[in-house]
């Protein structure tokens, strides 16, 4: 057996996310095409976009400032750190998994976005203000969602060290039926659908402006810096199905040692999980309408229910 190096798993994890998220946007778009009946595009499609993106010029709007400019690579910088915080390929913890537990990665995520957001605000587009502030109006309510999740995950494994939680549930299969542990899940899976813009928070595949929260903020960006901006929120879709994924509801198919065929077979079952996720989310995409702008508040708040009841289950349940 052939044994990789710590620092090489290590790096693996970013890299497998930033290599394999375009595709796994594509089979999501390839899917929702043939629930809807169309044709689609191809699965390699958005590697495709970003390839001519990465080969059009940069223009930034008049009065902006280095902001503008650099948001798009911090917001990438941050979607790359993320992966190292959480188990990606492997079981056990890596060096770097001990510098940050899930709510760092929570705050990381969340850093990405206060960086968009001010950046489309700074740029004087009505509709890049407009998501901007619509983002981080609906951020007020989940992200006090996703501080109850890490919570809970506290209370039930003792750590908020996301390893530690995907341990518990690969030792026990009961974990995950346990009431409190199916809530926080369930609660997490709603962020995930706004934070990714998809139904019923968001068509992210739209064009109607007046709906737009996600999509409305990267109007003003073109060239390398649309392609980063593409790219990292396909990065970021990503890292919050890993979470979901190999935290919460199915932490198998990872590796328990630096064994290279091990390690072969997480990168490879990864994405394949992402995409069984990313068919879920796109039967919901095709199976409900998209909620009026002041109907999201109410869908994020249920969220938020949802996972302080976690919290009191727990508490007075024993669940």
């Amino acid at each position: 057996m052939i044994s990789l190096p710590i620092p090489m798993v290590q790096a693996l994890q970013p890299v497998t996310i930033l290599v394999t998220a375009p595709w796994v946007s594509g089979v999501i778009a390839r899917v929702e095409s043939r629930l809807q009946g169309r044709r689609g595009t191809r699965v390699l499609q958005p590697y495709y976009d970003l390839a001519k993106f990465f080969g059009k010029e940069s223009l930034a709007p008049r009065g902006a400032s280095w902001v503008f400019l650099l948001a798009p690579v911090a917001a990438m910088a941050c979607y790359l750190l993320v992966p190292l915080l959480i188990p990606v390929l492997t079981t056990y913890p890596l060096p770097l998994g001990y510098i940050g537990d899930i709510l760092g990665g929570g705050f990381v995520l969340a850093l990405a976005s206060f960086v968009i957001a001010v950046a489309a605000a700074e740029t004087g587009s009505p509709y890049a203000q407009m998501g901007a502030s619509r983002s981080k109006t609906f951020a007020a309510i989940t992200e006090p969602v996703v501080l109850f999740v890490v919570f809970t995950v506290a209370l039930v494994t003792g750590t908020d060290l996301p390893y530690a939680l995907g341990e518990t549930v690969r030792s026990s299969a009961e974990q995950i039926v346990r009431p409190a542990h199916l809530l926080a899940a369930v609660a997490f899976f709603m962020v995930i659908l706004y934070e990714t813009g998809r139904i019923p928070v968001e068509t992210h595949t739209g064009t109607n402006e007046f709906g737009m929260i996600e999509e409305a903020r990267g109007f003003e960006w073109s060239g390398p810096l649309l392609a980063m901006l593409r790219w990292g929120s396909a990065m970021k879709q990503m890292v919050l199905f890993t979470i979901l994924l190999n935290v919460f509801i199915a932490p198998w198919g990872m590796a328990v040692s630096a064994d290279a065929g091990r390690v072969g077979v997480a990168i490879v079952a990864l994405p394949l999980k992402c995409v069984l996720l990313g068919v879920v989310i796109a039967v919901i995409d095709d199976s409900f309408a998209k909620l009026r702008l002041f109907k999201i508040t109410e869908f994020v708040a249920a969220a938020f229910l949802l996972v302080v009841l976690a919290v009191f289950t727990l508490y007075f349940g024993g669940g």
